[in-house]
Formats: structure tokens, sequence, C-alpha cells
């Protein structure tokens, strides 16, 4: 045996037994392999039709991020003006409008024309009892709900990406709304109080000057809002709320964290979440506790009081903490949506399958079924019609396939019915591909060649055929990938895998076959 020849066996050998290794603690016989190798090794992951787990269907209020965008600008606009010494009486937003009272004619064209200078996204709809109305143009509209979408769309990924869910599927549809699937997910309440916590952190001081008895009879002071701090007693479960007076105006806010963490209090022995800001959130936090020491600062979650701490002293460093009757679980989740950031809009649920893992058993069953049958006669025809060469096509076709399922593990795949599609396409492709070859090898001894030659000849004229017909497939499979979601991401993955595996195995690996055989002895016939 020639040292090429060698070379080629031990090459295909390798790459069979390394397929293998990385295929194994993907099946049922992963329970008996060691503990080293069935861990540390990825494996394929399975769809949500296969395994079953969560697909929902949310839309984004882009209404409310419209609102809530100008209800930012019109603190800007106050700013500028007050910057620029235009006079004005108030400034308010109430839905998609924004209003700016004025006290005469003269500082009614100053307005006008300082707010058409520095903000050309507005329009003026309307102007009655001495306040004009603005609101976006439709193009800036527009802009706004298309980004609070995609933003959404980010920050559900970020957040589901931390929550450990494997292969999770999210992209848009239509206008508003987001399709989540999550393959597997064992505890799907947990899942959909994560992903839809719109999770606004705002740090407000508590007025300790104002009536809270009045504001809970409904006298609210200007400027003020009644929250609630939630508790739950650890060993009865009852639920309190304790009421606190906040000022409006928030101090602080999550836009300006960099990290949040769970720690574990010492003294206590309870979970919390631990905040870090940036600079310049550092500085705001250390120069608002400088001034209010002795004063209560209130950390709110989506409207919720978390915990309203006396600042005993400066806090320098940019450090915070929420504190509160966590578990473990809840801390977590909690730092999971302030890491991930805060949504830009709110979110509503309107679909919500869970997909049984019965079903996933069933649908694995009839694919892996298809797929053997498929095998089956595949085989058997290629031995029935090519003889001793068929039987090297399956020997080529059973490599093809245990390298493809090594390689999807390798990569850590995620296997659907389409798929199992693909593999079995590729399967097909794969025969394909052989019977060219043999087919040409047919030709060229009828002309009169030698075997040796018409195998050197029937190799190198269906080389292009094989190559054209593999390249415009695996266009299309990257095309399917790149517009393609969800299953027919599955579909393109598992195809492009297999196309490429199968001109190894054909070209390479029933070529070193038939060289074996032609170099051990001269022969006259060949069996195909």
């Amino acid at each position: 045996m020639s040292k090429n020849i060698k070379w080629r066996f031990a090459l295909l050998g390798f790459f069979f037994l390394l397929a293998l290794a990385l295929f194994l603690p993907s099946t049922p016989l992963s329970k008996s392999l060691p503990s080293l190798w069935k861990d540390k090794f990825p494996k394929i992951a399975l769809g949500l039709d296969l395994q079953g787990g969560m697909h929902l269907v949310l839309q984004v209020d882009t209404e409310k991020a419209v609102e809530s965008h100008i209800q930012r600008m019109g603190k800007g606009v106050e700013v500028l003006l007050r910057e620029k010494g235009v006079a004005f009486s108030e400034i308010k937003s109430q839905g998609s409008e924004l209003f700016i009272s004025y006290a005469n004619a003269d500082a009614k064209s100053v307005l006008e024309k300082t707010i058409g200078d520095n903000y050309p996204v507005f329009k003026k709809v309307s102007e009655k009892d001495s306040a004009m109305a603005y609101t976006l143009t439709e193009s800036e509209a527009k802009r706004i709900k298309e980004w609070s979408t995609s933003q959404a769309i980010e920050t559900i990924r970020n957040r589901i990406d931390k929550f450990g869910v494997t292969e999770p599927l999210i992209h848009a549809q239509g206008k508003d709304e987001i399709v989540i699937q999550l393959p597997g997910l064992k505890d799907p309440d947990r899942a959909i109080a994560l992903i839809g916590k719109t999770a606004v952190l705002e740090f407000k001081m508590v007025d300790e000057t104002g009536d809270l008895k009045k504001a809970l009879d409904g006298q609210v002071p200007e400027g003020d809002e009644l929250l609630y701090e939630r508790r739950v007693d650890k060993e009865s479960g009852a639920v309190s709320q304790t009421p606190y007076l906040i000022k409006k105006e928030a101090i602080l806010t999550g836009d300006l964290l960099t990290d949040a963490r769970v720690a574990i209090d010492s003294q206590f022995n309870e979970p919390y979440v631990s905040l870090t800001f940036d600079r310049e959130g550092a500085r705001i936090f250390d120069n608002v506790t400088g001034q209010n020491v002795n004063k209560r600062m209130a950390i709110i979650l989506d409207g919720n009081v978390y915990s309203a701490p006396v600042i005993r002293e400066r806090i320098s460093g940019g450090r915070a903490q929420i504190s509160g009757s966590f578990t473990h679980e809840t801390a977590t989740d909690l730092a999971i949506v302030l890491r991930a950031g805060a949504l830009p809009a709110p979110v509503n649920i309107i679909q919500n399958v869970t997909v049984g893992p019965s079903l996933g058993e069933d649908s694995i069953k009839a694919g892996v079924k298809a797929a053997i049958i498929g095998c089956i006669f595949v085989l058997g025809f290629m031995l029935f019609y090519y003889r001793l060469s068929g039987l090297i096509a399956d020997f080529a076709m059973v490599i093809n396939i245990f390298m493809l399922l090594g390689a999807m593990a390798w990569f850590n795949a995620t296997l659907t019915l389409p798929g199992i599609a693909g593999i079995i396409l590729t399967i097909g492709m794969g025969v394909d591909s052989n019977v060219l070859i043999f087919e040409r090898i047919k030709e060229e001894l009828r002309t009169g060649r030698t075997v040796r030659s018409a195998i050197d000849a029937g190799y190198d004229r269906a080389w292009w055929t094989i190559i054209d017909s593999h390249v415009t497939t695996l266009i299309t499979a990257a095309v399917l990938f790149q517009f393609g979601s969800g299953p027919i991401k599955g579909f393109a993955v598992s195809l492009s895998i297999g196309i490429l595996i199968n001109l190894f195995t054909a070209l390479v690996g029933t070529r070193v076959v038939f060289d074996f055989i032609t170099q051990r002895r001269r022969l006259e016939r060949l069996s195909i």
C-alpha cells in the first residue's frame, strides 16, 4: 500500500472516529459514557418541534414608546428654553402631544422660532388658550415605533441569553409583533415574567415633609406621587404594603447602570442585587447622597418601591444595592433584567402556546423512522444496481451520515424536523454524486479502457459536475439561512454541513477504496 493511500485512509478513519466521539454524547448511549466524555463534549440541541417548549407572540405598545419619547423630549425643551431665557408658563405632555403655554404674543413667536430651529422633528398641530400643542412628524413617529420594536427584540434576546435557554428563536413579525420560541423550557411562568418585565429602574427622594395621611385620602401634593413597597412575610406568607410619598422627579435611572449582580448579605444571609453605575451615574449618585444625608431615597422598579433606605453618608464609587424579600431566583431574575436593560415600551402577550414533550417524542420517532427507511432503500438499491461499487458507495454514505451528525454536535446545532429532512436530502445528494461517478466509469469501460484508467477518468470527468451541483445547492442553503427563520434555518444548517461533508466522502472516501483495490492486484473487470 502506497504512502498516499495510507495517508488518505488514516485521514478518513480519523474524521470518522472524531465524528463518532462527538455524536455519541447526543444519543441514549450517553448514559454509559464516562462523565468527562458525556459532560465536556458539545451536543446536538433539539428544536421546539422535537423536545417541546414555549411559543410566544408579543405585541409592542409602540404608541406608548412614542408618548414616552415625547415626554423625555419635553424635559429637554424645558431645559433649552430656560438656557435661552425664553419666557413660558408651563410645559406638559399628554398622550402623543406636548403642550407649551406662553404669556403673550411676543413670547409665542420666540417660542415657535426656538422650537422650529432646535426641534425639527416637532410639528405644531393646534393652538388654544395661550398654549401650543406639538407632536412628532409622521416620519419621526414611524422611526420611533420601528426602533422600539427592534430594541425590544435585542433586550429580550439579552434577557433570554442570560436565562440560559438553548438556541432560542426571536424575530420580528409584522410591524409591532415579536415571535419567541424557547425549546426545552422547564419554567414557562418564570420566563414570561422575565421577558415581559419593563424594568424601569429609578432612584427618587422620599418627600418626608408631605402629609402621607392626606395623600392616602387622595390629596397628593403637586410634584409627588403615592407608591407602595410590597413585602411578603417568609413564615406566614402574608403580604403587606407600605405607602410612601415620593417626589416624581427621578434623580437617577437605570440607563446609567453598567452591572447588576446577586450578592449575599453577610449579616442576615439574604440575597440582594448589587448595582454598579457608569462614570456619569457614579458622579450623580455621589452628589445626591452627599446633599441628602439623613434623608430617605426610594429605589423604584416599574413603579414599585423595593426599598427606601436612609442615606447615612455620602456614597462614592458608583455602587448601590437593592434589598428586599428576595429569594435567590427572584434576585437573579431582577439582576438579569437590569443588566439587559429596560424595554423601550410595554409588551403584551397575544399568543402563548406550550408544546408538550410527547409531541417531540412522536416527531423524533417519525423523523428517525423516515431516515432509516430511506437509508435502507438507498443502500439496497446501490448494492443491487452497482454491486461491489455500490457497496463502496454505501460505505461512503454511512461515513457521511456519522460525520454530518458529529459536525452538528460540534457546532452545537439545533436539530428540527426540517433539519432531519435536510439530512435525508444530503443522503440523496451523496448517492447522486456516486451515481454520476459510476456512470462515467461505465462509459469509459465501454470505450475499452482498462479498469484503472476508467476509474481515473470517471472521477476526473465527474469532478466539475459534482462541484457545480453542490455549490449551487450550497448557495441556496446560504440564502435560506440568511433570510429564513427557525425551522428553515435548521434545514439550511444541516443541508450546508451535509453538502461539504458529502464532497469529501464522494471524492475522497470512495476514491481511496478504489485505489486500494486496484493497487493490490490488476483488475480485468470491475463489479459495477
